[in-house]
């Protein structure tokens, strides 16, 4: 086969009429290609995208997330990209079928859609059982699919009071995917493969055994070697277990199926009669060329629909190419397609697995350089030519850190021997490998190392000629480690490489008054124990200091000892809310928010809150934190609220502060009948540990009482989940302008081992994170993630843990409440005054308006140019603002 130029050469150029594309389906690949059309200009062009689902396109790479949180959000790219005049998706429509001839789709609902350009993006759909009960299945394939399950399992743990037996036939990718998202939703993870090892696609026998044995030992039960016959059910058709071929009966309340996938090429199989104009793959799937058309003009396939070679592949990087190919075919390039690239990496239940290339080593003559460590579930290979130099593949289980630097050698010469790249036989790190400009280092997106050096050295598209500096910069620019990305620590090491090339000097300085970084100054500050701004300006820094340097030595003098933070010249290096010990406002009030650990307070306490609220005419609003903040409060009014709270058994909240913000709980096993742990006397507890802990940006957390996650745990920088044997400790989630779920950091944990890895996981945060960053972040730029934020606080491999597990002792012994220390200070009640000579006078040029809610609320410009014009006081001070970036935080975001 042949491929065919587009039927209109002259796709891109503007004209009265724009050449209308539609797109047949809205998956990844459909979105991926309204991407590339709109990045490279849609004059001339309509794009209509058709998909069937109800959703804009997703992630569904991200589907195990789905599983396991029904409200995530896996929305691909900006929603706003579909606001353009030219970019029209129609959600719920399904295309039924083409009329080629005459150049029309027609969906289920009859309506006819003309196009100039056809795009099919159909997808595959999950493979059923031909056996038996099939039909009392789950598949694995939509956000329906797994909403179904999440749903399932939930209304079975309520219905048969314990843990479900999850059952999932099926050993491969999203088998493996779909076993370990029942087991985190609190169910028994049951896997049956009918091949003898797992995920034998991808994996030889000796690393398809060694992953059997690492998820096996976390709690999985794995039956391989044998199908099953038949699901069983009850008279109510409750399933009951699964009969397998060899006569034995496995327990299963729920079962599904993650066999694979089939191409949804029923659009070609039935053309409006024309099937026999499309050629059709063996095993499904419209063949097409290495431009992405198939036999008739101005018809293209991308993505699992399309056969090339023979294969339908449902992985992301070769539909991303595809849809990339397709547009640029439309604006008259030239490009083409290369073949499937089968690279696969995923963490499974925190177990590491990779495997590229040649991994079986099929090739003629190939080696394969192979260690084994079955008492440690590790397995390690790589295929090279028969001279060892050229690397041909390789398969990782257990310890995949070679894979990142191995993987855009592929084909390529190593610069060392195979063995050396062999890290878990105990040789170190991996030898350093410098990438050839061709060599693809994020295969998500095809993108090379030389699109990343040209970025990195002034050749990008963002910003004219300008060199591109940043981490977050260069993805944005170049879509490298925006996907899956396993490849940003590679992406991250040839940044700084080419950055030091060109001379450009990696500076990890504070700021222009300080060369040393946060991490390195906090480590000095610590060691030479210095308490004062000028000790620590003198001896590293030059000059009086900036709006980044003084908050910073602030926040690390708050973080190493709990001394009052106005203190000892300290208030002046502190930002605007931490000198007012609250939140200012846009009106200049402040906000009050005391503490309300875990969510728990009693009418007792909620009586005083609405008092306080009353007698000074607040604002109040429960927060996302589950507390109640109380808005309008000027300057001078501060210690007379926070004396009445504090009289009546309050304390600072710290919403003003980088510091522990709340604990946020559900109810747990005190009351609900869903609760495994006592998730609300755990938040305390924790709430109440960390309360006042500075740290380089806010801290959030929360505790779950049971699987369903209603205190939205894994959003928060630190969240706890509860299980039935303990609890499983997640770290680095945030939210914001670009949230993150926190990842699983160790399971089943008892109390006391839970808090101590929390002390070691903040004091290690707080040490080592760059100021003004979050903990996800803190995370992402460390040197093997997670995986690093592991070994040093759950397996001490920097033996620090004492020392971090102290520090924080130290914290929790030595806090006292800022509101209650200012209270009993007269010099400190000083700050809090509107004017400083005249010190009994009330700011009058606030001015509040009743809302339509029956509270108040700022006045507006116009509604105060209204108001009487009032007199000037000589020397009066003008509420301000701060504006150094990142010193006003949210409320309670």
């Amino acid at each position: 086969m042949t491929g065919h130029p587009s039927s209109h050469p002259n796709q891109g150029a503007a004209s009265a009429a724009p050449r209308r594309i539609v797109v047949a389906g809205g998956g990844p690949a459909a979105h991926r290609f309204a991407d590339a059309m709109h990045a490279r200009g849609l004059d001339g062009w309509h794009v209509t995208v058709l998909t069937e689902e109800a959703h804009l396109p997703y992630d569904r790479v991200a589907l195990s997330k789905a599983l396991t949180d029904s409200d995530v959000d896996l929305t691909l790219g900006s929603a706003s990209m579909w606001d353009h005049a030219a970019l029209n998706l129609k959600t719920g429509e399904r295309v039924i079928s083409i009329d080629a001839a005459g150049k029309t789709v027609t969906t289920a609902a009859g309506t006819v859609y003309p196009y100039d350009e056809l795009v099919v993006a159909t997808g595959s759909d999950a493979a059923r059982l031909p056996i038996p009960g099939a039909d009392l299945t789950h598949v694995y394939r939509t956000l329906e699919d797994v909403w179904s399950i999440n749903k399932a399992i939930a209304d079975l743990t309520e219905k048969l009071g314990r843990k479900v037996n999850a059952v999932t036939i099926g050993g491969g990718l999203l088998g493996l995917e779909s076993a370990a998202g029942t087991e985190q939703l609190g169910a028994t993870p049951i896997v049956i493969n009918g091949s003898p090892w797992l995920m034998n696609t991808q994996l030889d026998e000796g690393a398809g055994q060694a992953l059997g044995r690492l998820i096996e030992a976390k709690g999985f039960t794995v039956h391989g070697g044998v199908f099953p016959s038949e699901v069983l059910s009850d008279d109510d058709g409750q399933v009951t277990g699964v009969l397998m071929a060899d006569g034995r009966i496995i327990d299963a309340d729920i079962v599904i199926v993650a066999i694979g996938v089939r191409p949804r090429d029923e659009l070609f199989r039935a053309a409006e009669g024309e099937a026999q104009q499309f050629q059709l793959g063996q095993r499904g799937g419209v063949v097409i060329s290495d431009d992405c058309s198939t036999e008739v003009p101005g018809i293209w396939a991308i993505g699992e629909v399309a056969n090339f070679g023979g294969m339908c592949l449902g992985l992301v990087a070769p539909a991303n190419t595809m849809a990339e190919i397709v547009a640029d075919r439309l604006h008259g390039g030239d490009a083409t397609f290369p073949g499937f690239d089968t690279a696969t990496k995923l963490k499974l239940s925190g177990v590491d697995v990779a495997s590229f290339g040649d991994a079986f080593a099929r090739t003629e003559h190939a080696l394969e350089i192979v260690y084994a460590d079955p008492a440690r579930g590790v397995y390690q290979k790589i295929v090279t030519t028969d001279d060892a130099k050229t690397l041909l593949g390789g398969i990782f289980v257990g310890d995949a850190a070679p894979y990142t630097s191995l993987r855009p050698m592929l084909g390529r010469e190593l610069s060392a021997e195979p063995g050396a790249y062999l890290t878990a036989a105990g040789g170190g790190e991996a030898p350093e490998t410098e990438l050839p400009d061709d060599a693809i280092l994020c295969s998500c997106n095809n993108v090379t190392a030389g699109t990343i050096r040209d970025t990195v050295n002034g050749c990008g598209a963002c910003d004219g000629n300008a060199p591109v500096q940043e981490l977050g910069e260069l993805k944005g620019c170049t879509r490298a480690g925006t996907s899956c990305g396993s490849c940003v620590p590679m992406l991250k090491k040839l940044l700084e490489s080419e950055l030091t090339k060109s001379g450009v000097e990696v500076s990890k300085a504070l700021c222009e008054h300080i060369e040393l970084s946060r991490q390195e100054l906090f480590d000095a500050i610590r060691v030479l124990e210095l308490t004062s701004f000028e000790e620590i300006m003198a001896k590293y820094g030059t000059g009086a200091g900036c709006d980044i340097c003084k908050p910073t030595i602030a926040n690390i003098l708050a973080s190493q000892n709990s001394a009052y933070v106005l203190d000892a010249g300290r208030g002046t290096l502190q930002d605007t809310n931490d000198r007012a010990l609250a939140n200012m406002q846009k009106d200049g009030t402040y906000s009050v928010v005391p503490r309300i650990a875990g969510g728990e307070i009693t009418p007792k306490k909620l009586g005083v809150i609405a008092a306080v609220a009353d007698k000074y005419g607040l604002y109040t609003k429960i927060t996302g934190g589950q507390r109640i903040d109380m808005f309008g409060a000027r300057l001078e009014q501060l210690p007379e609220i926070w004396k009445e709270l504090v009289d009546a058994g309050f304390e600072s909240g710290q919403a003003y502060g980088k510091s522990l913000r709340t604990v946020k709980s559900c109810v747990g096993s005190t009351w609900c009948r869903f609760g495994v742990q006592d998730s609300v006397a755990m938040a305390i507890q924790l709430e109440l540990r960390y309360r006042g802990l500075r740290s380089p940006h806010k801290l959030k957390m929360g505790v779950s009482g049971c699987a369903r996650e209603c205190a939205e745990a894994r959003g928060k920088d630190v969240g706890v989940i509860a299980t039935a044997d303990g609890w499983n400790l997640y770290v680095g989630g945030n939210g914001g302008a670009t949230p993150a779920h926190a990842q699983l950091l160790a399971k089943d944990l008892d109390d006391e081992t839970l808090i101590k890895y929390i002390d070691r996981y903040f004091m290690y945060y707080i040490r080592t994170a760059d100021r003004l960053q979050r903990t996800a972040r803190w995370q992402e730029e460390l040197d093997g993630g997670i995986k690093h934020v592991e070994d040093v606080v759950v397996h001490d491999t920097l033996g620090i843990a004492e020392d971090l597990e102290a520090a924080m002792a130290k914290h929790v012994d030595t806090y006292v409440d800022e509101w209650a220390d200012t209270l009993k200070d007269p010099e400190r009640l000083r700050r809090f005054r509107s004017f400083v000579n005249a010190p009994d006078q009330k700011d009058d040029s606030i001015t509040f308006v009743p809302d339509e809610r029956g509270q108040m609320r700022p006045a507006t410009a116009e509604e105060k140019a209204q108001a009487e014009q009032r007199p000037v006081l000589i020397g009066a001070s003008i509420p301000v603002r701060a504006t150094t970036p990142g010193q006003l935080d949210e409320n309670e975001v």
